[in-house]
C-alpha cells in the first residue's frame, strides 16, 4: 500500500509590515516544496501585495533568501493563492497577477486545510 502524500497549506498574514514573520512562511513554502511536499500558499492581509509582479523583489530582510526567489520556488512546484477578500480590498486583480498566482476565498481554503493528510500553518 502506497504512503499517501502529505500536504502543507501556509497562510501567510504579514507582508512588509512583520517582515521576518513573513520571510519565515515564505521560507518554509519553497522548503516544503524542494522537499517533495505538496505545498498551498496563500496571500492574505499585506503578504497579498507579493502576489503582484515586482513587489517580492522589493522585500528586504537581512540574512534571509530574496523573497522573489522564494515565491519562485513555490509557484515552480506548488499553488499561490491570493485571498479574494484581501485582493479587493487592494483592487488587485487576476490579471494584475504574477503567472500562476490565482485569487479565491475562505471555501477555497477551508476545502484546502481540512482534506486528509494536510498539515495548515498560519503565520
Amino acid at each position: 500500500m502506497a504512503a499517501t502524500q502529505k500536504k502543507l497549506v501556509i497562510k501567510v498574514t504579514a507582508g512588509a509590515d512583520a517582515p521576518e514573520r513573513c520571510s519565515q512562511a515564505f521560507t518554509v513554502a519553497a522548503v516544503a516544496v524542494a522537499s517533495g511536499v505538496e505545498v498551498s500558499l496563500w496571500l492574505t492581509g499585506e503578504s497579498a501585495w507579493f502576489g503582484l509582479p515586482g513587489r517580492a523583489a522589493e522585500f528586504e530582510l537581512p540574512h534571509s533568501a530574496p523573497l522573489d526567489e522564494l515565491i519562485a520556488g513555490v509557484l515552480a512546484g506548488g499553488r499561490v493563492t491570493v485571498c479574494t477578500q484581501c485582493a479587493a480590498r487592494r483592487e488587485i486583480e487576476e490579471k494584475d497577477l504574477l503567472e500562476g498566482v490565482r485569487i479565491a476565498g475562505a471555501q477555497v481554503f477551508v476545502g484546502e486545510a481540512m482534506a486528509d493528510g494536510t498539515q495548515a500553518l498560519v503565520y
